[in-house]
């Protein structure tokens, strides 16, 4: 944690630093700075408030230019964030996912707030002042901060009351267990003959860790320094299992991230268990107004869910760069910005005071049901796995792998995830 603060902290002063030459360009220069900021906002994904964000930072700003570029999720960006750096042109800013902290931080070259704050300590008080401990723990590793945390989330179950009257059940309750989640959605398909439920699979395990942590796996094991997986305890494989069995009988759907969104919005499928950060897509784009509860629970189990989003990573090696990428972050954690991108995605703020203040966000937050699944679970909260190593990506992909195989029906629940974590340990090793 407190290597992000430093981060930030130094960042922040690096801006105020050089605000008499230019932070991010000189105003007696006409040259005009180019950073790229590297992102996973699709259109129905916060892209508008992306760009609006954008262009209000260059009308501030106008020395600074930012280019925007998509990548469809954490890996794959993580994947070009190597390639151009490879190149020698690696983007100023990226959205790296709490899942690859750890590895970014190992493998990746890049400038972290410590190094920053190192240069100008009076921005700690930035920091200190703004940002919880806990939420400066997303971005620290190994003792530093490493980025900034920007996007919080974490997966709630969206549903459809219509369908829910159709198929004779409450549609003004959603499931609040597993075992309900299973019984309401074999009475959607039988009665109101659609899916009952989709779970997101984008690239990443994010919603397939929720499901083994709330049932008490821990799928990353410490001890004495050594690391092991245990997707293949019972746990783990029983609540892969139900998921497997539903997409068996056909009451889940298995499909894509974007199209399990769709699928969900268009009325194909009942309820959706995704990121809190796509509630305001789900707003815009349903033809009904959706419901949400809190990520269901196995029984009397305590729910315990991954913190989703990112941290924002500085890769620009100019020092001219450095210095607009640290004033663009600045100004993506301004209220001012923050409540914007909340409205836009539904991602929870990380700043203090954003989330509470009366004439931003606490009327929304107070009023949107579906962000009050989301706000109602935070204590269960806790940071998203990043597995440790030079390995990191190979062990995202096994688990992607054995996802599929699962649901696909090449293999058992059991069978998938036994020699996924056959493969994850060897790599961990």
């Amino acid at each position: 944690m407190k290597k992000y603060a430093k981060w930030i902290a130094a960042a922040s002063l690096l801006c105020f630093g050089v605000v008499a030459t230019g932070c991010g360009g000189d105003a007696k220069s006409d040259k005009k700075i180019v950073i790229e900021y590297w992102h996973i906002n699709s259109e129905n994904f916060g892209l508008t408030t992306v760009k609006e964000n954008i262009a209000r930072f260059e009308k501030e700003n106008p020395n600074i230019k930012v280019e925007e570029k998509y990548y469809n999720g954490y890996m794959p960006l993580m994947q070009g964030v190597q390639a151009a750096l490879a190149s020698g042109k690696p983007p100023a800013v990226a959205q790296i996912g709490y899942n690859y902290l750890s590895y970014a931080a190992d493998n990746i070259p890049h400038t972290t707030i410590d190094e920053i704050v190192a240069i100008h300590p009076e921005d700690k008080e930035f920091l200190k002042t703004n940002y919880s401990s806990n939420i400066l723990e997303l971005g620290q590793y190994n003792g530093k901060q490493q980025g900034m945390p920007y996007s919080i989330s974490n997966p709630v179950l969206y549903y459809n009351p219509e369908i829910f009257k159709q198929a004779g059940l409450d549609p003004n309750r959603g499931p609040k267990t597993w075992d309900e989640v299973e019984a309401f959605a074999k009475q959607i398909k039988e009665k109101a003959n659609v899916y009952g439920i989709s779970i997101q699979e984008p690239p990443d395990s994010w919603a397939q860790e929720a499901m083994m942590f709330s049932n008490g796996a821990k799928v990353l094991v410490e001890n004495g320094g050594k690391f092991s997986t245990d997707v293949n305890s019972p746990e783990a494989i029983e609540s892969m299992s139900r998921y497997a069995t539903m997409v068996k009988n056909q009451t889940a759907l298995h499909t894509g991230y974007e199209e399990g969104f769709q699928a969900f919005v268009s009325g194909k499928v009942a309820m959706h268990i995704g990121s809190i950060a796509r509630q305001s897509a789900i707003g815009k784009n349903a033809k009904f107004k959706a419901g949400a509860e809190s990520f269901p629970t196995y029984g009397s189990k305590k729910r315990v869910v991954p913190a989703g989003g990112n941290n924002l990573f500085v890769f620009a090696k100019d020092t001219e760069q450095q210095k607009a990428a640290w004033k663009f972050i600045k100004f993506l954690q301004s209220p001012e910005s923050l409540t914007a991108w909340t409205k836009g995605t539904g991602y929870l703020p990380p700043r203090k005071g954003v989330a509470e203040d009366p004439k931003g966000l606490a009327p929304m937050i107070k009023e949107n049901v579906m962000m009050q699944a989301a706000v109602n679970q935070l204590a269960g909260v806790r940071p998203w796995l990043s597995f440790p190593g030079k390995n990191g990506l190979q062990i995202e992909q096994v688990l992607l792998d054995a996802r599929e195989a699962m649901l696909s029906g090449k293999q058992s629940a059991q069978e998938a995830w036994t020699q996924a974590a056959e493969k994850i340990n060897k790599l961990l090793q």
